[in-house]
């Protein structure tokens, strides 16, 4: 069994609403899933008259977390094309975990909300993926057999990098149906993966699980 770790920040509770699906669609591939969130930086009185979403169950992650994990689905809204400055301030507390490589061979994903359907989704998570592979991270991404990303008789989110969501320039829309069941595909194909690491890795394990991987039934 995998152990998963689905890891965002959010503002405003879009990402939040899109890690609850990530970990819903982990579980149901069978993993151990832990759903935690970066600290926030913006002083509380800021937050507060910015109606920032404060009351968010999720509890904060430590660094030293990130090494007692198989996965880790990152979740970050776009901040001019790149991760929120809460999570790259959280990711940047990471070089002792790099210098001993205690991250590598891990699988790392990531999701994303933006409020125009152009808003840097693909750039977000693509700069985010330049951060994964850095530590030492097996990045994977939302694959087309998840047909939904296919779609393009009403507005959505989702890319082949990651699921995605658009939230509009006031904040008001959350997560669709099919943004929700693209989290969830990208949960279950991230934990499917992550199994067969960590199956491979143990002594005597027959390699031809991993292979399997691609095969498997969303």
């Amino acid at each position: 069994m995998a152990k998963v770790l689905v890891l965002y920040y959010s503002s405003y509770g879009h990402i939040e609403r899109m890690a609850l699906a990530e970990a819903d669609g982990a579980r149901g591939a069978g993993g151990d899933v832990d759903i935690k969130r970066v600290p926030e930086l913006v002083p509380r009185k800021v937050a507060l008259a910015s109606h920032y979403k404060l009351d968010q169950i999720a509890p904060v992650a430590q660094i030293d977390d990130l090494v007692n994990y198989d996965a880790i689905i990152f979740g970050t809204p776009t901040r001019f094309g790149n991760m929120a400055a809460q999570m790259k301030n959280f990711i940047d507390q990471a070089g002792d975990l790099w210098a001993q490589d205690k991250l590598i061979g891990k699988v790392g994903s990531v999701f994303t909300a933006t409020a125009s359907q152009h808003g840097g989704q693909e750039a977000t998570i693509l700069s985010f993926h330049t951060v994964l592979l850095h530590l030492g991270f097996i990045v994977v991404g939302l694959p087309y057999s998840f047909k939904g990303q296919m779609e393009i008789k009403d507005v959505h989110g989702i890319t082949p990098y990651g699921a995605t969501t658009i939230v509009g320039a006031d904040g008001a829309r959350m997560p669709s149906a099919l943004e929700i069941e693209a989290a969830r595909y990208q949960g279950r194909h991230v934990t499917r993966i992550a199994d067969a690491c960590h199956r491979v890795r143990r002594p005597g394990a027959d390699t031809r699980y991993a292979t399997s991987i691609a095969a498997a039934p969303p």
